[in-house]
């Protein structure tokens, strides 16, 4: 058989059949749920491992292209990742079994330790564990800026980026999303004029490391029959998930008014999803910020509790908007008794957190299998990244401000305000334990989960000395 016989009866078969067999599909993507600890980039790794190291499944330039595409759309990029290569590998099938699977599991535990924070949250003994907890959420929170800043902040343009983004942010409290759109709409005229500095290299250095061709892998460096662009197909169901998303919310506002809770929590959280760009850490100065600040659903100290329930938990750290959503319910349950009121709170949340993510990508994955290489995106892509960095900066200072300073003072001037710490206020317990944190990370490369594990032993220990 030739070649050109061959690839036409491969390009036949792709037409037909899933690219790798579903049933093995159902289970890897299973095992790389189980396996997602660390937020986003210990899930980004795990894929990678997994799918292209282990299986071969995708190649090297694809997987990269295709996390490129997730990162400059709003919301976790993990999981979009996930539902992009899972459609890639299976069709729609495949791209919704990968997205439930990512989800679930850290659903669930999320939704269990939450009830155990409003039921047993005043004993001592939880009361030091969430200590302890929101001490190393800070120092891997400070670990995220310092490691998304190497692989975005390339050049000078970037850094200046960056620093616009922090300044914006954080002095003159410009909003989230025009500084996402700022930087992508320099990024994109940056790539689109051909400029090196907003180029975007590989993730992996270069080097005698051997990396899986596109060509050697199960997919091919051809666009699969089902991957190539239809509007039809992209329509119809982008139409769907639109209605299965928005609906909802419709239903929320029609039966309950617009100042019911429930409500609230569907228009907020659907907002999210839209204007969040950058990645989980990113949501989170977003998130945090308007919940404790705008609706006084929860404070500072839970919003960093939930943050290490989330990292805690496999599935993406975004998940901790689930339980902004859970407190939300619990603390105002209407005729609903409050458990239960937290529980639909919870579901209502990551209900509309997630569902857009499938609608990003099968709406526009098509059309970016075509885009391979394009350097307006990927200037757009480099730009946003780089904004972000100065984005988690702010979210890293304003959590380290709420852990360890007791009080906090706004001074102004000249049209713009700024939070600063009264510093006879701080908690020294809090430093010493965060110092630990930071030590464990940056200096003894400790995993996530063993600093969230021993700071979490040692505030339990604090608090019943």
């Amino acid at each position: 058989m030739t070649d050109v016989t061959r690839s036409r009866v491969s390009s036949a078969q792709n037409q037909q059949q899933d690219i790798v067999p579903f049933s093995e599909a159902v289970k890897v993507w299973a095992r790389v749920a189980a396996l997602s600890f660390g937020g986003p980039a210990g899930q980004i790794a795990v894929m990678h491992r997994i799918v292209v190291d282990e299986k071969k499944w995708i190649g090297e330039h694809r997987f990269l292209h295709a996390l490129n595409y997730c990162m400059v759309l709003p919301g976790p990029e993990a999981h979009q990742l996930a539902i992009y290569i899972g459609w890639l590998l299976n069709r729609t099938k495949g791209g919704l079994t990968a997205g439930l699977l990512f989800v679930l599991p850290g659903f669930l535990a999320m939704l269990a330790l939450s009830y155990l924070y409003v039921i047993f949250g005043g004993v001592s003994a939880i009361e030091g564990m969430f200590f302890g907890l929101k001490c190393a959420v800070l120092a891997i929170v400070m670990q995220a800026v310092f490691r998304i800043g190497r692989r975005a902040i390339k050049n000078t343009p970037m850094l200046a980026i960056a620093a616009a983004a922090f300044v914006a942010i954080f002095i003159l409290h410009v909003p989230f999303p025009l500084i996402i759109l700022g930087a992508g709409i320099i990024g994109y005229a940056g790539g689109r004029a051909g400029l090196p500095a907003f180029g975007v290299g590989a993730d992996h250095k270069s080097g005698p490391i051997k990396i899986l061709e596109d060509r050697d892998s199960a997919l091919g460096e051809d666009i699969p029959h089902h991957a190539r662009p239809d509007l039809a197909w992209s329509l119809k169901i982008s139409g769907a998930l639109a209605i299965m998303w928005l609906a909802p919310v419709a239903i929320l506002v029609a039966t309950l008014g617009w100042d019911n809770v429930f409500t609230k929590i569907g228009l907020f959280f659907s907002q999210m999803a839209v204007v969040t760009f950058g990645g989980a850490y990113a949501v989170l100065a977003y998130a945090a910020q308007a919940a404790v600040e705008s609706h006084g659903w929860l404070r500072p100290g839970e919003m960093l509790d939930g943050l290490g329930m989330a990292e805690t938990t496999p599935g993406p750290l975004i998940m901790v908007t689930q339980f902004v959503g859970f407190l939300a319910g619990y603390r105002d349950p209407g005729v609903l008794s409050p458990l239960a009121a937290a529980t639909v709170g919870a579901m209502l949340t990551t209900w509309v957190t997630f569902l857009p993510s499938f609608l990003w990508i099968f709406a526009g994955a098509p059309f970016i299998e075509k885009l391979r290489g394009n350097a307006a995106l990927s200037g757009a892509m480099s730009a946003i990244t780089a904004a972000v960095v100065g984005v988690i900066l702010n979210l890293t200072i304003w959590f380290g401000l709420h852990v360890l300073f007791a009080e906090i003072r706004t001074v102004s001037a000249g049209g713009w305000t700024m939070d600063l710490p009264v510093i006879s206020s701080i908690a020294w317990p809090s430093l010493a334990l965060t110092s630990l944190a930071a030590v464990a990370i940056f200096r003894l490369k400790l995993s996530v989960v063993t600093t969230l594990l021993v700071c979490a032993g040692c505030g339990l220990l604090y608090r019943l000395m």
